[in-house]
């Protein structure tokens, strides 16, 4: 991300605005904020441009037969640097953080879920067995998430500009656009705001069932990993449908829960610099008391019930380091059934949410582990 940027007020109703639907037509959106639609657009392919935020699709992973795990890797200090390149160029990894003191990083992975075949030789089992077998790496603890219980829906920290009317009238415009034209209804483009085409002629396309997910849902999420206001002609080529029948895809995926978009964004451009991990031990009978507690605490980004030798994994963003001590010891310390806790800085974010996407003047590093 880039900290030359910074975000004003506008940025930031913008920013919530995509985060309560990142595909809403820039139009829509200027509806709401009271402010011309060339200016929101104008606004977020600047921000974007500079890799400062940026809308991504994402998939729920259970939701088509994968499995997502947070991995924490002990690593020899040399190895560091060149381990957290490979791993940010594959596809089925995300969030990773190389954490400060040296040595360790952690990551998002997506797998077949258990039990289910490993699909190649970079799936399932095989891809923890390749990991531990990389040079340079000492140790491999991995813990699948179980459900995520806080942070669905973005950070609360990122989600404040809007009061709740302007939320609801986000919400509400969208359904008239997509009962007319059978999909969610436009991604904004520069010049019109809707990239979506809702002018475009219907055509007939093959419509995959509501469930299946075929080799285009992939290729469509692949492309909206990278930008999820991807225009809906270029996600028609993607995928080999039509532009209508992308639409609508793209709607059936988000109203069944397979598909979601996220606003990418430095946290620190919102205040909270610090990002810490957190590990905890709960007692079994009061992980939901705790889980839900979690929900409802503003420094935390994202928490999700694992397995493993810590029953919750989480994120945290905080202002500075008082602010996170407080957090530890005021409200966390306040929890019933929290038998142990593990704290680690984030030394910097290699890869957050969705593709990752690098400035033109970097160089890419190679494509996969070995």
């Amino acid at each position: 991300m880039t900290q030359s940027v910074t975000l004003d007020d506008l940025d930031r109703r913008l920013v919530h605005a995509l985060q309560v639907d990142g595909r809403a037509p820039f139009s829509r959106i200027a509806a709401v904020l009271g402010v011309p639609e060339r200016t929101l657009a104008r606004r977020y392919h600047r921000l974007r441009s500079a890799l400062a935020v940026r809308v991504a699709g994402l998939v729920d992973s259970a939701r088509i037969g994968m499995a997502d795990w947070f991995v924490t890797l002990d690593c020899a200090p040399d190895a560091t640097e060149t381990l957290t390149s490979l791993l940010a160029q594959r596809d089925d990894t995300s969030w990773i953080a190389p954490l400060a003191g040296g040595g360790r990083l952690v990551c998002m992975v997506r797998t077949p879920a258990p039990g289910r075949p490993a699909g190649g030789p970079d799936g399932g089992r095989s891809f923890f067995e390749q990991l531990a077998r990389t040079p340079g790496v000492r140790d491999v603890q991995a813990g699948c998430v179980l459900r995520a219980v806080a942070g669905v829906g973005g950070w609360s920290g990122r989600t404040s500009a809007l009061d709740a009317a302007e939320q609801e009238r986000l919400r509400t415009a969208a359904e008239p656009a997509r009962s007319a034209v059978g999909g969610d209804g436009g991604a904004g483009s520069p010049s019109t705001g809707d990239a979506d085409g809702a002018a475009s002629s219907p055509g007939p396309g093959p419509d995959p069932g509501p469930t299946a997910w075929t080799e285009a849902d992939a290729r469509l999420a692949g492309e909206l990993a990278r930008d999820g206001r991807a225009d809906i002609r270029h996600l028609a080529e993607v995928t080999g449908w039509s532009a209508s029948t992308t639409r609508r895809r793209i709607s059936r995926l988000r109203s069944t829960g397979v598909l979601h978009f996220e606003v990418d964004v430095d946290p620190a451009h919102f205040g909270a610099p610090l990002e810490a991990l957190l590990w905890l031990d709960v007692a079994p009978g009061t992980l939901p008391t705790v889980t839900e507690a979690l929900a409802g605490h503003a420094p935390v980004a994202f928490a999700a019930a694992t397995t493993g030798r810590a029953a919750v994994f989480a994120m945290l963003q905080c202002r500075d380091a008082g602010a996170l001590y407080e957090y530890l010891s005021r409200d966390l310390g306040a929890l019933p059934g929290i038998r142990g806790a593990e704290t680690a800085l984030v030394q910097r974010r290699t890869k957050r949410a969705g593709t990752l996407l690098l400035p033109e003047r970097h160089s890419s590093p190679p494509k996969r582990a070995s």
